[in-house]
C-alpha cells in the first residue's frame, strides 16, 4: 500500500491537474487543514496550532446527505494551564 495520496487540482474553466503527495493543507478560514493517510484506509484531517497560541481550532464534521458532510471550523480560547500534565507519546499524535 502507497502512502501518497492521489489528488485531482480543478480550475474555475474546469481544467484539472492530477499529482501526487504524502500529506497537503488547504489554508481555510486562516488555518492550515491538513490532510494525511494513515494507514488502514483512514485519513487524518488537522488543524496546525502554533505554540502559545490564544485559540484552537476544533473541527465539526456533520452529515448533510447520504453523500455529503459539512466540515466547519471553530475557535476556542486555549487553556494554557491543561496542557501542564501532559505527556508526549507515540499515540498523541505531537511533534
Amino acid at each position: 500500500m502507497s502512502d501518497a495520496l492521489q489528488l485531482i487540482l480543478e480550475d474555475t474553466d474546469g481544467t484539472q491537474l492530477e499529482t501526487s503527495c504524502t500529506r497537503f493543507a488547504v489554508i481555510w478560514q486562516g488555518q492550515e487543514i491538513w490532510f494525511q493517510q494513515v494507514g488502514n484506509n483512514q485519513l487524518m484531517i488537522g488543524v496546525e496550532v502554533e505554540e502559545g497560541a490564544a485559540e484552537y481550532a476544533n473541527l465539526l464534521l456533520r452529515p448533510l446527505a447520504t453523500n455529503l458532510v459539512s466540515l466547519e471550523v471553530e475557535m476556542e480560547a486555549a487553556d494554557v494551564g491543561d496542557d501542564d500534565d501532559h505527556v508526549h507519546g507515540p499515540d498523541c499524535n505531537h511533534d
